[in-house]
This record gives structure tokens, sequence and C-alpha cells, in this order.
């Protein structure tokens, strides 16, 4: 009842082909069991995957010369936030993010739909702030975090190679365990308020990144 007959059933099929198991319902448990308002009558149930740093790429991808990209996001505590991140690091390429002493969980209904679907495809880790430290310094892999404090404009910052950006939460930022061992960047304000969204200075830093390591 709730398809919008955009290739529900072939996606049916597909997923009763790779061995999942269906189970219709009526209308009136749908919507009981269903986080949306508005269901599109299809829910799916899976394990969660551990998602360890000893399961992420030790590299970038082959071909990507210019090094390997992460977002690191940490204690970051708005679901919209860290979804809009994920869809964000995709879009740039990032090779993969990190979640620090995250205060919301990945899987978490709002972080997906904010996601788009890129909470699956880009890889992730979630641990704690030493242990995101120390899986970096182990990799030489050089950390910029950011910070409205910041001397330096993100700009003016040399974003090739294998590089990691750190954005903390709305509410408090990043911790001196960050802005203590890293060097820290600030995105200019203009206006009247002295901060932008946290998934918004995440893109723009990605984004940079990324134009860092286009051919001219």
């Amino acid at each position: 009842d709730f398809y919008a007959h955009r290739d529900e059933d072939r996606l049916v099929g597909r997923l009763a082909a790779a061995g999942a198991k269906r189970e219709p319902t009526s209308r009136a448990v749908f919507e009981r069991i269903s986080y949306r308002r508005t269901p599109d009558g299809l829910l799916g149930v899976a394990a969660m995957p551990a998602l360890s740093l000893a399961d992420l790429p030790t590299a970038a991808p082959a071909e990507c010369s210019s090094g390997s990209l992460w977002l690191i996001a940490a204690a970051i505590e708005k679901p919209g936030n860290l979804g809009a991140m994920l869809r964000s690091a995709d879009a740039a390429g990032a090779t993969g993010v990190l979640l620090a002493d995250p205060m919301v969980d990945v899987f978490n209904p709002n972080v997906v739909r904010a996601s788009v679907g890129a909470l699956f495809s880009v890889p992730m880790a979630v641990a704690s702030g030493a242990a995101v430290q120390h899986w970096l310094n182990e990799r030489d892999i050089r950390v910029y975090v950011s910070s409205p404090d910041a001397s330096e404009v993100y700009t003016a910052a040399d974003l090739r190679g294998d590089v990691a950006l750190a954005i903390g939460s709305e509410s408090a930022g990043l911790d001196d365990d960050w802005l203590r061992d890293y060097p820290a960047l600030r995105i200019p304000m203009r206006g009247r308020v002295d901060s932008i969204n946290a998934s918004t200075a995440a893109s723009l830093l990605l984004f940079e990144a990324r134009r860092q390591r286009e051919p001219a």
C-alpha cells in the first residue's frame, strides 16, 4: 500500500535472490514498526558491522595519487550533523571517516536518513579519541583541527598527501587533546555569528582538500 511504484517489486526480488527473509505485514502493523510517519513500505533488519579501526583501508585507493583523506568527527552529538558529514565525505571522495568519542549512535535513524545512504558507502570506524590519534600517528597521517581561534586560514594550509581533518561538536568544539597536539585551521567569519554548522565546516574543509588534489 505504501509503494511509490519505483521498482520496489524488483528490489524485493533482488533481496529474495540474495537470501533475505521476507515478512509481509498488514498496513496497520507496518505503520507501527516503521520509524517514519510516512513509510515507503520497505523496512530492513540487519546486523550492525563492528566498525573497527583495524578494518579500515590502510591507504588511499590506487587511483588516488594525492594521498588519503580522512574526516575525524569528534564527539558529534547531533544525528543530522553526523549524517550530513558522512554525505559530504562521500561526495568529496574521502578515504574514510573516524568517529572519535561519538555522542550519537552512528546507526541512529536520523543519521541514516541525513547521510542519504553514504553511511553504507564510506569506510568508518568508531573508537576513543586516544585510539584514533594513535592510529593516525602510527600511519604518519597529518592531522589538522578546526578552531575559530586558529591563526591560519584553512585555504592557506597544504591539504595534500595523507591528511585527516578534525571537526568537533557544535556545543564544545574540539577538546584540548586535539587542540594541543595538532595545527589548527579556521574558517573566516564575516558576519555577526562566530561559527557555522559542524557539517558545513566539514564540507568546506573536505572540498578544499579535494580542490587542492585535483589537477590544475
